[in-house]
């Protein structure tokens, strides 16, 4: 098993209990405890975890990155202001790509006033969707990952490499200028690379707190996005690196 492939259980397994012994994951990573305490050690220094006798807790600052689900569903005024924001720049008749998340479901909700075509991989953004008759609603097939609403899988990529879309919507885990954009899943990780191969032009939804923050795997580089839109929030010198990028900044008050 990969070093990448060791840190992506370990997290997971974090993630779902909040705490990780030493001796547990040596046994079902089959690996030595050396190592699995190398690997605490790595993910501690790149802000992932904090290191206790015998094992991990999450890491105990507010800008914590795990657990994922209780991250997803917080900032929702914000998600808000940023689906808001983020509508404003679709034109009536384009196509556009949703990848699935909290701030995509909450711009599918503001759909329905002209007319689009939407294609997503996501149950949930497909059900708000079902009922707009100016929407034209495409869903990717796959297979449901974990707990998630989205659909992965050869299906999928097979009808991507067939599309091209004037315009994406996708999130993530962390984005750095210096470290690009980054989720703790490969499978995510394969997926976003995918999607934003397919788009004319790339969108990042993300709210200020994801801002330097680098999570496990980087899937795409900063100037790969061509604009963002984020939240008033936005700490004062990040957002003067970014408008002296090419990047176009969006800030949704907030």
């Amino acid at each position: 098993m990969l070093a990448v492939e060791r840190h992506e259980r370990i997290l997971d397994q974090l993630d779902k209990n909040k705490i990780v012994k030493v001796s547990e994951l040596s046994k079902l990573l089959d690996v030595t405890e050396k190592t699995i305490r190398g690997d605490l050690e790595l993910l501690e220094k790149r802000g992932l975890l904090n290191r206790i006798h015998g094992g991990a807790v999450l890491a105990e600052d507010e800008g914590r990155m795990l657990p994922i689900a209780e991250r997803q569903s917080g900032y929702s005024d914000v998600k808000s202001a940023i689906a808001r924001e983020a509508v404003k720049l679709i034109e009536p008749n384009e196509t556009i790509l949703m990848d699935g998340g909290s701030t995509t479901i909450a711009i599918a909700e503001l759909l329905g006033e002209f007319p689009i075509t939407v294609i997503t991989n996501d149950l949930k953004i497909a059900n708000v969707l079902l009922t707009k008759s100016n929407v034209q609603l495409m869903v990717l097939g796959g297979t449901r990952i974990d707990k998630s609403s989205s659909l992965m899988g050869a299906q999928a990529t097979e009808m991507l490499k067939r599309m091209r879309v004037n315009r994406l919507f996708f999130g993530t885990t962390g984005i750095s200028v210096e470290h690009g954009l980054t989720v703790f899943n490969s499978i995510h990780a394969d997926w976003k690379k995918q999607i934003i191969s397919c788009a004319d032009h790339i969108t990042l939804l993300a709210d200020s707190s994801k801002f330097e923050k680098v999570a496990l795997i980087q899937f795409a580089q900063f100037d790969e996005v061509n604009e963002i839109v984020t939240d008033t929030n936005l700490d004062p010198q990040i957002k003067e690196t970014l408008e002296n990028s090419h990047v176009r900044l969006h800030l949704a008050n907030v």
